[in-house]
């Protein structure tokens, strides 16, 4: 024999209880068929809201009522032939009338008693399991209806009554052995005491009824019909990139459906457990699919983790002091408080010290349980030997699961070095003596992080999801989202990276999508989003919590720079072309260096120098090895470059400098870039990487602009300017000539002191063949003595620049 469940959501309504009729149906073909049914989904929350609200004295309970009524009804004229409605709408009557008997009696009382409660709670699967019993008997003729509450026996624990197996599995096995119906139709949940009145087996109940009707009979397989394609790796509405799990043990079952895998209530397996009944979660929308296969020996796979679940809605409960070292019983006086209470202990973690004493329950018990303890220990508080029980809420437990991690060592450490690395903040651990549990408790606001962090490093074949926050989608900006979607499938095939962009913002719009935004139309979809709020994008980021998350400013904007310190504080990554920040005051610079560091958040600034060359990383690489810089020559100034290499006789000044903003190789602003401000932050970012410790006022500017140039305040009149001063600029150029040398713009740095300006280039000069935009370094350290290490390439430019912004994201995800 088979024994079926089918939860509340595969009898929601007429459609659906005709999927689950054609699956009976099948299976009735080869086997003798157990059926056990839910109420109707969302009933069983409405019996018990009518109860409450009869209790209350409100009148409204008969509304509720009236509702649960249509509900069914609707469900007979649709399921059920007019011919053969008028029996079953008959005992629908019949049972809605003696709901609204016990519910006018709690009107009347003004209460509800927990047996009536029990009664009134029960009515969904009676209700259900009668109207489906005959909607099934126009597909298999020979089924039959059977009331549950004639074959479980329970004691008279209303609420969640206990069964009494031996008289129950008795009535069973008998009433199977006599019953010649091929399908069997019963209604879960509801069970009966000794003296005939209605009890229920708890929410999650009409599992339960299954479990035990498959023990009492030794069906073959118990198979649990619902809504999703089996037991998953986690929970799929948290977690995107869950799987459906194929093989699993009744012990891993059982500590994943604890941890609130919620396809599966936590009592159902232990009365099939003891014969092996093997258990087959399935999808009634979908039967074809394999689903989940409990049993006694799975098979086996690679993975010794099986699954990632939790708690929410937690409260650490800790009772610590002195007076309880070398005291014997405060543990067994912690736990009588709490079971007098009827607290249940969910989890719980007790130094070796025997000092404290950490405890997990529901959110909603911690107030009476801080009590109860405080008055229990009162003598000991009052003697200051041991503290006020101490209560934080609002965490969450989060559990690692599988029977074979205790055959696997660092499973432990590698939970909770990724928790680490994504600042998930972990209150207390416990993992026990089998190794079949590794469970945390952390902030809920966290879970969602936490779980797709450890699901990406044990599910996902280590593939790393990088969260983008992009702020500044200009030129360059433009260009670094162009190489994203040209490179995405590259980079999850083969650096097992995964690029997500969240957000885009520019001045005027921003555009949020917590899935991702799709790359195909995405300045459309910018250009429709929501006006552009710097402190909403800032709380939007924190808000979403996403793990691996990366502000990318491609501004050029003193506001945005100085919001870093934000996203680091919350473990958010920070690449970064705005050399705003890291050229600003030295306090600031090692402020964001120290946030990155305590917050395990990388900041990264490549393209502050040399765009997308590689400079600070070589430079880090220098000073990490144990070398020392002492002297910097550098044209770091690709604009310049480009300008003072087309600069002639016949292309004069002001029309360069037009050309090389066209180019993309000025800062919107190009008085930053020939005022040498931009030059200087460079140097200023290489002296400061090199360890040495300098302010930007410390660095001698030798500006060639006039003072009429440099005293404007916008482009149109930085550019008369420059057409009024050509004859400086013409000065300049024949000077160059006159000494057969090149004009570059030089950034130096020697004996502690740092410079920049102009220089006429001799011949022999590796700078005097500089061409285009191109960038060169020059490193003379302890160990590049006498021959400089060279760093040579394009330095301007939107693509080289974004390529170097990429780059910078791509170090994040190989960290």
């Amino acid at each position: 024999m088979i024994v079926l469940k089918f939860g509340g959501t595969s009898v929601a309504n007429a459609e659906n209880i005709s999927k689950t009729i054609a699956i009976v149906s099948n299976k009735s073909n080869d086997d003798k068929l157990a059926v056990v049914v839910s109420a109707f989904s969302g009933v069983t929350d409405l019996l018990i809201l009518a109860g409450k609200t009869a209790a209350a004295k409100d009148k409204n309970y008969k509304n509720i009522v009236a509702e649960i009524e249509q509900k069914h009804k609707a469900a007979i004229d649709e399921l059920i032939p007019l011919t053969e409605q008028t029996e079953i709408i008959n005992t629908i009557n019949s049972n809605i009338n003696h709901l609204k008997t016990l519910l006018d009696g709690c009107y009347l009382l003004g209460e509800i008693s927990i047996r009536t409660a029990d009664s009134v709670a029960g009515f969904g699967e009676l209700l259900s399991s009668q109207i489906i019993a005959v909607a099934l008997k126009q597909k298999v003729s020979n089924s039959e209806f059977k009331d549950s509450r004639e074959l479980i026996k329970t004691n008279s624990n209303f609420g969640k009554a206990s069964v009494d197996f031996e008289k129950t599995n008795k009535l069973i096995a008998d009433y199977f052995d006599k019953n010649s119906n091929q399908v069997v139709l019963l209604p879960g949940f509801i069970a009966s005491d000794t003296a005939e009145n209605s009890t229920t087996l708890g929410r999650g109940g009409s599992d339960y009824t299954a479990a035990i009707i498959a023990a009492a009979v030794k069906a073959s397989i118990l198979e649990i019909w619902t809504d999703v394609n089996g037991m998953f790796t986690a929970n799929p509405k948290i977690v995107k990139q869950a799987q459906p799990i194929e093989n699993i043990s009744y012990q891993e079952a059982m500590e994943l459906s604890h941890f609130g895998a919620k396809v599966l209530y936590p009592p159902t397996i232990q009365p099939v457990l003891k014969d092996s009944i093997p258990i087959f979660i399935k999808n009634t929308f979908e039967p074809d699919v394999y689903g989940t296969l409990i049993s006694k020996n799975p098979v086996s796979n690679t993975n010794p983790i099986k699954g990632i679940s939790h708690i929410d809605k937690i409260a650490l409960l800790t009772l610590e002091g002195s007076g309880m070292i070398g005291i014997s019983g405060s543990s067994k006086r912690l736990f009588e408080t709490l079971s007098r209470e009827n607290i249940n202990v969910i989890f719980i973690t007790q130094a070796s010290s025997e000092h404290s004493i950490c405890i997990g329950i529901l959110n909603s018990d911690a107030d009476v349980a801080k009590e109860a303890i405080d008055t229990t220990f009162e003598i000991e508080i009052s003697q200051n030997k041991i503290d006020p029980c101490v209560v934080e809420k609002d965490l969450c437990i989060v559990a690692l699961v599988g029977e074979s991690m205790k055959n696997h060592q660092g499973i432990s450490g590698k939970m909770f070095s990724t928790l680490g690395k994504n600042n998930v903040n972990i209150r207390a651990i416990a993992q026990g003596a089998s190794e079949r549990n590794i469970s945390v408790v952390i902030n809920e606001k966290d879970v969602k992080k936490a779980l797709n962090t450890l699901h990406e490093r044990f599910f996902e074949d280590n593939t790393k999801q990088l969260n983008l926050f992009v702020m500044g989608i200009g030129n360059v900006g433009e260009k670094f989202i162009d190489q994203i979607a040209q490179q995405k499938k590259f980079l999850k095939d083969n650096l097992k990276i995964n690029l997500r962009v969240i957000a885009l913002s520019n001045s005027r719009k921003m555009l949020f999508d917590e899935e991702g935004i799709s790359l195909k139309d995405w300045k459309n979809e910018v250009n429709n989003g929501e006006t552009a709020n710097v402190n909403e994008f800032i709380s939007r980021v924190k808000a979403l919590n996403l793990r691996n998350s990366i502000f990318v400013d491609i501004t050029a904007d003193y506001d945005i720079a100085s919001i870093y310190d934000q996203f680091l504080s919350e473990n958010i990554a920070v690449v970064t072309c705005n050399k705003i920040a890291c050229s600003s005051k030295l306090e600031n610079y090692k402020k964001l260096k120290s946030l990155s560091r305590k917050y395990n958040a990388p900041f990264l600034f490549e393209t502050n120098v040399g765009a997308g060359l590689p400079i600070i990383d070589t430079l880090k690489h220098l000073i990490a090895s144990g070398d020392k810089v002492n002297k910097i020559n550098a044209v770091l100034s690709g604009s310049l470059n480009f300008i003072f290499n087309n600069f002639s006789e016949t292309y004069n000044f002001h029309d360069v400098v037009k050309e090389a903003g066209v180019q993309g190789f000025t800062e919107p602003d190009p008085k930053i870039d020939l005022s040498g401000v931009d030059v200087a932050r460079k140097i200023l970012i290489l002296i400061r990487e090199s360890g040495y410790a300098m302010e930007m006022e410390d660095i001698e500017n030798n500006c060639f602009l006039p003072q009429e140039c440099m005293e404007t305040t916008n482009n149109e009149d930085f550019f008369k300017s420059l057409t009024k001063h050509a004859d400086h600029f013409n000065n300049l150029l024949k000077e160059a000539k006159a000494k057969d040398s090149r004009i570059k713009f030089v950034a130096s740095f020697d004996n502690g002191k740092a410079s920049v300006g102009l220089q006429f280039i001799p011949k022999e000069s590796p700078f005097y063949n500089l061409e285009g935009k191109d960038n060169i370094v020059e490193f003379y350290t302890d160990r590049y003595i006498e021959q400089p290490l060279i760093i040579k390439g394009a330095g301007a430019g939107a693509a080289v620049t974004a390529s170097g912004i990429f780059a910078d994201v791509i170090r994040i995800g190989n960290v």
